[in-house]
This record gives C-alpha cells, structure tokens and sequence, in this order.
C-alpha cells in the first residue's frame, strides 16, 4: 500500500511538473518542435507499410501532430482519431476522420469526430497508433493524464507485446524520464518519437 501511495504521488509530481513545461512554451517554440517531430517521423519511415492509422488532436501543451496530419492526409492510409464513447464516458473508441468540419469538442474541450458506428474501428484493427503521453521512459513506460482511457482501450495488448498494432508515443524531448512508476494495467510502448530522434 505505501508503495502504491508512493508512485501515485510520484506520478501527481512528474504531471504537474511537465504539463507546466509544455504550457510554458511559446507558439515559435511549439511551432519547431512540431515540425522537427514531422521531420524525425518521415526520416524514420514510421508510417511506411500502415493503412489504418490512429492520432490524437494535441491539446495541453503536447506536441503539435498538425503536420503529421496533414501528412496523413495525403496518403491512402486511414486515419482514426479517439472519441469519447457516447454511453460510457470512461471509453474511448476510434473513428475516423474525414475533415474538421465533422470535429466537436468534448468534455475536455478537446476536438473529436462525431461518434458514427460506420466510422468505428476497433483497437486490434489499427496497425498504428500514436500515442499522447505527458512522460515517457526508455523502456516503453508512458505516463497519461491519468484517466487511463488508452490502457484500458489496449488492454489487449498486455502479455503480447509483438501483436498489432504498432504502439508509438509522440513528445517533447523533454518529456523523458530516467525511471518511471508503474503499475501492472499499464500499456507499453514500443517506441517514443520526440522532436529530436526516435526512442526504442
């Protein structure tokens, strides 16, 4: 129990303290960081061989994926952004995205598609996904926002790592940390793209 008590507050203080950095950043800065993390994402050939193709929105300071999108667009892969599930507010399911004009804000003000069984996906059917995150490690570890939508939505994937989909975080290279705290439901990543290289 004191252990758990520990990495609980452990995780309040690497939220609170990286959050703070992310807002801290300018519009020029966000702006560099955004476009050096589409340079490093391309270089590594992350989206070569994906058809279906999971992103978030950015939203609290975490690094922009705009040029990503864009970049999405452009090609034939499917892309599939997460949306509140309309009867269960704990869920995030993934639908796709055709234009931001069939976006609208959620709960957490953050912008997502209109939920449309059509458009669902289900999580085992990605073959990528981009992951947001507020702290990541060199062994996979990711620390969310806490509400733990994205471990229960790959619940799947604990005990089989090597199974689709491809789990990738996108950050500020600031955002790593030496060690993280971890608890047995949390998902690991198979890697973090930063603006300044590739963590696998």
């Amino acid at each position: 129990m004191l252990l758990n008590t520990l990495a609980l507050t452990e995780k309040k203080r690497i939220r609170q303290t990286i959050r703070q950095q992310r807002r801290s950043l300018n519009p020029l800065q966000q702006k560099i960081a955004a476009k050096e993390l589409f340079k490093n994402a391309v270089k590594s050939q992350l989206f070569i061989r994906h058809r279906h193709i999971a992103l978030y929105l950015s939203s609290d300071g975490e690094i922009d994926t705009r040029y990503i999108l864009s970049f999405l667009k452009k090609t034939p892969s499917k892309i599939y952004l997460p949306t509140i599930h309309p009867l269960n507010k704990h869920q995030i399911v993934f639908c796709r995205f055709r234009n931001f004009a069939n976006l609208t804000k959620n709960r957490f003000g953050i912008s997502e598609p209109h939920f449309s069984s059509k458009d669902l996906i289900a999580a085992q059917n990605l073959s990528l996904v981009l992951f947001p995150l507020v702290a990541f490690d060199s062994m996979g570890n990711r620390l969310g926002m806490g509400g733990g939508f994205y471990d229960k939505a790959f619940k799947f994937k604990l005990g089989a790592a090597n199974s689709p989909p491809r789990l990738i975080g996108l950050a500020h290279d600031f955002q790593k940390q030496k060690q993280l705290p971890t608890e047995p439901w949390d998902i690991k990543l198979h890697g973090v793209m930063t603006d300044k290289k590739m963590y696998r």
